[in-house]
């Protein structure tokens, strides 16, 4: 590693967890890099920047992050409101990324590799600089990097609306009547496409409850709602409700049991879909494996989760679990069908390493599949990580974080189950939609 200190840490990524990485890595004195593929920070989150987060802007800001901000004069948000993901972006993010200054915007990843050896080279690997391609708008780019964190995510990894993990018959040739976001309903655009529709909503995470309680909404221009719910039963979906630590999402928990009770939302469980095919009016069918149809659908949402994109690791040495997808290690400690987010255990470095030394996968992406990740999981992880980079060996295993409960825990993986004690907590969609922040 001698002839390569010299070179930057490159962080993949100009996200809330990407840029809480650059902080730790400047807090400790190590040279970085942030590649971000959008032309500003917060790229993906702007493309969710209608919906409200879960959590409070307390635990929306990474420790360091302030630290950063503050010598720079900037005046944090009131620490109990919730702000929007355009709130995020604009008070927080793109601040951040000006004050730390070394963002290189435009830079598509495309892979990451040893220098000059693929797999199946052993010889001098771990002392071969890593190299992050890139595609920009002025080509191809080559960057040296003593070692690589990636932060990049899972917003453009949407799974799809069939049950089997892929696409189902007919659905990638209907891509204009079905969305895989949650529709920004403020916009009169999106609401106009909605209203007086017949609309199924597919998922049962914060995001589709997100959806349907919105769509709900526009009842009185006419539109109805479908719920599309896999499992047996529509009780687990509602989450924990009053028992849920994070408030905001108990209450869109108690929103949808509502909505649901008042007759306004028809839910149909058990439905697998395998097929969706339009009829000559234009309408959509979409049918379950067990060959139950819902018939005059107009536009599907499908919220059903997000899945973290291996590809841009092929040529490098991860240890991925077959399940979930994340860091082998940690997945034990993460898997939903166990665990809520206030029984994931804190981890760092640790639990993050890769046979390929100083390779890091953080945030999102880190979790794979699973659906209970927190902002705060973020920063803790960056934090540990950049401590392990800059040699400060016991700070890096030093990880204390206490996460919130949310009264629910477990059963995703019980096919077509009727009831359980819950539906992992963060099961979205998830981003989480996106689960960042505590928005799933």
């Amino acid at each position: 590693m001698n002839q390569n200190a010299a070179l930057p840490v490159v962080v993949i990524g100009a996200g809330p967890i990407g840029l809480a990485a650059a902080a730790s890595l400047e807090a400790y004195g190590v040279d970085f890099l942030v590649v971000e593929a959008g032309e500003d920070a917060g790229t993906a989150v702007s493309e969710w920047g209608h919906v409200r987060l879960f959590s409070p802007w307390s635990e929306l800001v990474d420790p360091r992050a302030r630290a950063v901000l503050e010598s720079t004069g900037w005046t944090a948000p009131d620490a109990d409101a919730y702000p929007t993901g355009a709130d995020w972006v604009v008070d927080y993010l793109r601040p951040l990324a000006a004050a730390l200054g070394r963002v290189a915007y435009g830079h598509r990843v495309t892979a990451v590799t040893r220098s000059g050896r693929d797999l199946l080279i052993d010889a001098d690997r771990e002392s071969a600089p890593f190299v992050v391609h890139a595609e920009t708008a002025d080509g191809a780019r080559r960057i040296l990097a003593r070692a690589v964190i990636d932060a990049s995510g899972t917003w453009h990894g949407t799974n799809p609306l069939g049950s089997d993990g892929v696409s189902a018959t007919g659905e990638q040739g209907l891509g204009d009547l079905i969305s895989y976001r949650i529709p920004d309903l403020d916009d009169p655009a999106t609401r106009a496409r909605y209203a007086g529709k017949h609309v199924a909503v597919a998922g049962t995470g914060a995001s589709a409850k997100s959806a349907l309680v919105g769509l709900h909404g526009l009842a009185d221009t006419g539109t109805t709602v479908t719920w599309l719910i896999r499992r047996g039963s529509v009780a687990p979906a509602f989450g924990g409700e009053d028992a849920d630590e994070l408030a905001q999402r108990g209450a869109l928990g108690s929103n949808a049991r509502r909505a649901v009770e008042a007759g306004a939302v028809e839910t149909v469980t058990g439905f697998h879909t395998v097929a969706v095919s339009a009829g000559e009016d234009g309408t959509l069918r979409l049918e379950s494996a067990d060959g139950r149809t819902v018939d005059g659908v107009d536009e599907v949402v499908a919220l059903t989760g997000f899945r973290a994109d291996p590809s841009l690791l092929a040529e490098v040495r991860t240890d991925l679990d077959p399940v979930l997808g994340a860091p082998r290690d940690l997945a034990m400690h993460i898997d939903p069908r166990f665990h809520s987010c206030g029984t994931v255990q804190p981890h760092g470095v640790d639990l993050l390493s890769h046979p390929e030394a100083d390779l890091f996968i953080v945030g999102m992406k880190s979790y794979g599949r699973a659906t209970s990740f927190l902002a705060m999981t973020g920063f803790e992880q960056t934090r540990s990580v950049a401590a392990h980079l800059a040699g400060d060996h016991a700070a890096a295993a030093a990880v204390e974080l206490t996460l919130p409960e949310t009264g629910v825990c477990g059963g995703a993986g019980d096919f077509g189950a009727v009831a359980s004690d819950g539906g992992g907590c963060c099961a979205p969609a998830e981003p989480e939609v996106l689960t960042i922040g505590r928005f799933s």
